[in-house]
């Protein structure tokens, strides 16, 4: 069985958020299961394309509208990441070193799919499976069933994962005219209130479709940016499954970009090894339990909201606690959290930016992650943090709830709360606090996380499973 993975982003490769994480680690999980798993993406300037060697095995050229270009494809040489890689350039569209926000990204995205086709039409085997990972490349369902160049390929199966079901590609009808000529009479499933939604297109188009958690599929039922009504009327070709985590790369006990690599065994003294390193770097004191949050500083993750958390925290319980963020993104909550680290600098540290290497560090160092966000269709850290023996404190929604047990459930390793609003968020951390005070409660916890399987095998399998069933 032959499957393409579909997206614009591929860990290591181009990486913004959990998109590439996931498809940079699920065709490896899928090749050990006996699938011919690939990733194809768009060609950019970034340190792992310049630094491989490529092959180039396909190039042509077709029209966008009145617009002749040219596409190259490259196939990474040696299968450095575990699949085959391939990578699509097109001058002037996809040969550029950032992922997003260009001003003409719908026809850069648009280019691509239109040159994916072409070469799988012209100069490769079709492959049995097109598997499409968010709006960016939700066309490829319509295009190779109403698209008279592709009218060829439309019996290849097609499955669009939904990885944030808020963000959908919309476009003006203008834009029509540069995609590849298709049926008119089928106009209808482009359009969703009278724009061309590309989301709505693949949910309308697709054999079936997937989100990144089972809690997540039930909140699209009920909110979905407007498609809601959408995922309810096309459910029957619907599955929850909840993304896993490359165990390879993200294991406390090989972590090479960790200061002290440890097991479950030796967690204890391991995490104490990697606070103190940290604590040091960022003058705080590694004597405190240490919460951290990661990630992206947008409304989606709850981040408007840490600067009011932390301040209620530090001024409640400052000799009890200390605090670590990592991440960027809005502006006036990067401004709001320096001036807190001003205003408490031995119980705050503060990297804006990104940076992967401190990131396993700080989930290596953290006693707890703290995750309040508002939407989480699956989330990663929780389950990145859960395998480095760093206990969870997150709002229940999506795949948060789907992934993290509260303590006052039987076996429970995480603390969970309801609303963000309030002071929920603060008294999870707080009911962590007051946990982390008995050292044998806190050691079962932290082992029982550390022995749960988040790994990409059983996910995996699903998608195997749920291959197979289109197919046959």
């Amino acid at each position: 069985m032959q499957v393409l993975h579909l997206s614009v982003e591929c860990f290591p490769v181009a990486k913004v958020g959990g998109l590439a994480d996931v498809v940079g680690s699920l065709p490896k999980y899928q090749r050990h299961l006996g699938i011919d798993a690939a990733v194809v993406m768009p060609w950019y300037d970034t340190p792992f394309v310049r630094e491989n060697e490529w092959d180039k095995v396909a190039e042509g050229s077709f029209y966008q509208g009145s617009e002749p270009l040219n596409y190259i494809v490259f196939k990474e040489r040696v299968d450095k990441l575990g699949f085959p890689l391939y990578l699509i350039k097109i001058p002037g569209k996809l040969d550029r070193p950032e992922v997003y926000c260009y001003a003409d990204e719908a026809e850069q995205w648009i280019a691509f799919q239109h040159a994916f086709l072409r070469w799988i039409k012209y100069d490769r085997t079709a492959p049995d499976i097109i598997h499409c990972h968010d709006h960016h490349v939700g066309l490829i369902p319509f295009l190779i069933r109403y698209a008279n160049e592709f009218n060829s390929l439309k019996d290849i199966k097609t499955v669009f994962t939904v990885h944030n079901g808020q963000y959908q590609g919309w476009m003006g009808w203008n834009k029509s005219i540069i995609l590849p000529a298709f049926d008119t009479w089928r106009w209808g499933l482009l359009d969703w209130d009278g724009m061309i939604n590309p989301l709505a297109t693949a949910i309308k188009c697709c054999d079936a479709y997937t989100t990144v958690s089972e809690g997540y599929l039930e909140e699209l039922y009920v909110e979905a940016n407007g498609l809601q009504h959408l995922f309810r009327d096309e459910s029957a070709k619907s599955r929850g499954i909840v993304n896993g985590i490359d165990v390879s790369y993200w294991n406390p006990a090989t972590d090479p970009l960790i200061p002290a690599t440890y097991s479950l065994p030796t967690a204890a003294q391991g995490k104490q090894e990697n606070k103190k390193k940290l604590c040091a770097q960022y003058g705080l004191s590694e004597q405190l339990p240490l919460l951290s949050f990661i990630g992206r500083f947008a409304l989606e993750k709850g981040a408007d909201c840490l600067s009011k958390i932390i301040r209620n925290l530090l001024s409640q319980n400052m000799a009890e606690i200390t605090i670590f963020i990592l991440g960027s993104g809005d502006p006036q909550i990067e401004d709001e959290l320096a001036d807190l680290k001003a205003e408490f600098p031995k119980h705050m540290g503060l990297f804006v930016g990104y940076n992967e290497a401190l990131a396993h560090q700080v989930y290596a160092a953290s006693d707890m992650l703290l995750m309040p966000s508002r939407v989480e269709p699956c989330g990663l850290n929780q389950l990145y943090a859960l395998k480095y023996g760093t206990i969870p404190i997150v709002r229940g929604i999506g795949g948060l709830q789907d992934t993290v047990k509260d303590v006052s459930e039987d076996g429970g390793y995480g603390f969970v709360f309801a609303q963000l609003g309030g002071n929920d968020a603060e008294e999870a951390v707080e009911r962590a606090l007051e946990q982390y005070k008995t050292e044998k409660d806190w050691e079962v916890l932290r082992s029982r996380a550390m022995s749960l399987d988040f790994s990409w095998d059983k996910s995996a399998q699903k998608y195997k499973d749920l291959y197979d069933q289109l197919i046959n």
